[in-house]
């Protein structure tokens, strides 16, 4: 899935403009676009990615980017390649981030006072008391929402699926035959920050959580969406009550990313 349908994006921004967010001499004289920032595995020959650690060596081969972030210790694994030379790669990638994606950092809920039919497709969704929906949330039918939820925009819910009450939905795609147990939080920002001279500086996370089919999520879960990857919880996973999932984490099976904008086609058109 190439569109993010939960973060706006600036379409463009060039070489130039990059260097000099990270504070680097530009490094070619051509007005060069790229398009995105994405992990290694990724990312396009139109999008920028960076490399922090040896154990992403083995992902090298798969490079399609021209453009990569990275410390001195991995130039010498990188030939051919338009290094972005910095001292502190993550912290340069969380400033890129914030510059594709200007919303990255806000955390504030969608306010819609309203619980409207309308905005569902399918008229066999059942909806509480107090259900407050998003702009284009889509549902699939013989679905529950329970009372006093949140469902923010763009959130997709599959069919049959039964989502409790007081839970909170974002940045969340939702596959068939799942349910959500009362008070579960699905889809806020990660653990990530940086450290900065007494004040800590918040790495963007502009991921989602893809909850596949047959799952159920106990009550009061958290699951944090992706930093630039996904979160994703795999068919069949069954988690219980009290249970953190990290931002980035997979687990279960049938997790490859291209499930996402099959699901999406599928149910929506997107």
């Amino acid at each position: 899935m190439n569109k993010n349908i939960f973060f706006k994006k600036i379409k463009k921004i060039s070489v130039n403009e990059i260097c000099k967010k990270l504070n680097i001499k530009n490094f070619t004289k051509k007005n060069i676009y790229l398009e995105d920032i994405k992990t290694l595995d990724n990312a396009s020959k139109k999008d920028l990615t960076f490399l922090h650690s040896s154990k992403y060596l083995r992902l090298i081969p798969k490079i399609k980017s021209n453009f990569i972030i990275t410390s001195s210790k991995f130039v010498k694994y990188l030939p051919n390649k338009n290094i972005l030379l910095v001292n502190n790669v993550l912290l340069s990638v969380a400033s890129i981030t914030e510059l594709f994606y200007p919303d990255s950092l806000n955390e504030n809920f969608n306010y819609r006072n309203s619980s409207n039919r309308n905005l569902i497709k399918s008229k066999s969704v059942t909806i509480g008391l107090n259900v407050l929906l998003g702009k284009n949330v889509k549902i699939g039918k013989n679905s529950f929402i329970g009372h006093n939820s949140i469902i923010e925009d763009n959130v997709i819910i599959g069919e049959n699926c039964s989502i409790g009450s007081n839970v909170i939905l974002k940045k969340t795609i939702i596959g068939n035959n799942v349910n959500i147990l009362d008070g579960a939080v699905v889809g806020k920002k990660g653990f990530g920050f940086f450290p900065q001279k007494g004040k800590n500086l918040r790495y963007p996370h502009i991921g989602m959580v893809i909850i596949k089919d047959n799952v159920e999520i106990g009550s009061n879960n958290t699951i944090d969406r992706g930093s630039l990857a996904n979160t994703i919880i795999g068919e069949n996973t069954f988690l219980d009550n009290q249970v953190h999932i990290a931002h980035n984490v997979k687990i279960g099976k049938k997790l490859h990313n291209s499930w996402t904008g099959w699901f999406c086609w599928k149910l929506t058109g997107w």
